[in-house]
This record gives structure tokens, C-alpha cells and sequence, in this order.
């Protein structure tokens, strides 16, 4: 876990960084396929993801998804084992990143044909299913172990 702000920003960045892009290439593989501009589509969305990820996380989903975990869900077993700590917070962050990145999605898309409610609960289904796995196999190990470097 990251001890200070500038730890704290280097771990955000890694981990909005890689995210954001998987659930970019994702997102706009679901929307169109991988047709010939599917690179262009990709990278042209991944800024603005990016900085809002980035600015949520740090201000809003981050220390909301640590306050609720460790004062309902982390108890002193979990305490004893850290990587149980570190899972928690991570799921934490997956379901309300996803959950606000979703309705920026559908924001962004203009998607607000038929039921909204609906159209919100489908999106961040399919995001879910991808984000959590991602981020607790792949992303989470990654950034960890940056982290992990860099504080030695």
C-alpha cells in the first residue's frame, strides 16, 4: 500500500492508467467490433477516461471504497493477513469506479435510447465482468509490484 502522497499518486497513475485503458479497448471493441479504426477509436478515448478516472479515484471513489472497508468489511483477521486488505480495497475500487465510469460511458456515448436505467444496469454489468478480473489478476499485481520497487 502506498505510505505517502507521492507513492499514493504513482500508484493511482499506474493503476488508472492501465484500467482505463483495458476497459477503453473493451468498451469500444463491444461497440463497433474491431473494425479498421478500432487503435484510433481507442487511444482518442483513452485521455478523457483517463483524467476522469484518475480525478474520481483520488477524490471520490478512492477514500470512500477505504473508509467503508475498513470500517465495516476489514476485521482483525484480515488485519493479520494484508493481501486480504489489499483484495478488499480492490474490489471496493472496481465496483465504484465501475459504477461511476459507467454512467460516464453512457455520457459520453449519448446512450440514452430506451430505458436509462436499464441501459445503466447492462453497461455496468458488462464492465464488471471484465474490470474485476483485470484488476485483480493483472493491474493490481502490476501496480503492486511497481509499488513494491519502488519503495526499496
Amino acid at each position: 500500500m502506498p505510505r505517502n502522497l507521492k507513492e499514493e499518486l504513482l500508484f493511482t497513475a499506474m493503476m488508472a492508467g492501465l484500467m482505463v485503458f483495458g476497459m477503453v479497448a473493451y468498451n469500444v471493441a463491444l461497440a463497433q467490433g474491431f473494425a479498421g479504426t478500432y487503435a484510433v477509436d481507442v487511444l482518442a478515448e483513452y485521455p478523457g477516461g483517463l483524467a476522469v478516472a484518475v480525478i474520481l479515484d483520488l477524490l471520490f471513489v478512492g477514500p470512500i471504497a477505504k473508509k467503508l472497508a475498513f470500517r465495516y468489511i476489514i476485521n482483525d483477521y484480515m488485519k493479520r493477513h494484508t493481501f486480504l486488505i489489499g483484495i478488499t480495497i480492490s474490489v471496493m475500487m472496481v465496483l465504484g469506479m465501475v459504477s461511476c465510469m459507467s454512467l460516464f460511458g453512457l455520457i459520453m456515448a449519448h446512450n440514452f435510447a430506451g430505458n436509462i436505467w436499464i441501459n445503466y444496469l447492462h453497461t455496468w454489468g458488462f464492465n464488471v465482468i471484465v474490470a474485476l478480473p483485470l484488476q485483480l489478476a493483472i493491474v493490481g499485481p502490476i501496480a503492486r509490484t511497481v509499488l513494491r520497487k519502488v519503495q526499496k
